[in-house]
């Protein structure tokens, strides 16, 4: 259970530092979830080096712990945009059937976050 643990781990580090490298990549593809009341580029952004910072960390034993709660709490600040997605007239991700399977997909990563993090 240790390895399986651990290549999970492992597995959403490279996951997290992809989608921050990506928010700088194509910020075009992200913009759209962030409420038009926040400054949209410097979320992203700020996203984008947060995600990069906990997925690198998860890859040194001295910052694991951390790291794991870090993505945690991203996944979970991340859920509201990806509710209120579903209810958009045009969703941001594409439609709305792609809103209704992203939604649960959210969910699977924040107990994903909660799985590696756990002791």
């Amino acid at each position: 259970m240790k390895i399986l643990k651990l290549i999970l781990t492992y597995l959403f580090g490279a996951f997290m530092i992809f989608g921050g490298v990506n928010h700088f990549l194509k910020p075009e593809m992200y913009l759209p979830f962030i409420p038009s009341f926040l400054p949209g580029e410097a979320i992203n952004y700020l996203s984008g080096i947060a995600e990069i910072i906990v997925g690198i960390g998860v890859f040194i034993p001295a910052f694991r712990s951390q790291s794991t709660l870090g993505i945690l709490v991203l996944m979970l600040l991340f859920l509201p945009l990806h509710i209120v997605d579903v209810f958009k007239e045009n969703p941001a991700i594409g439609s709305h059937q792609m809103a209704l399977i992203r939604l649960p997909l959210q969910f699977v990563f924040i107990l994903w976050a909660w799985f590696i993090h756990k002791k």
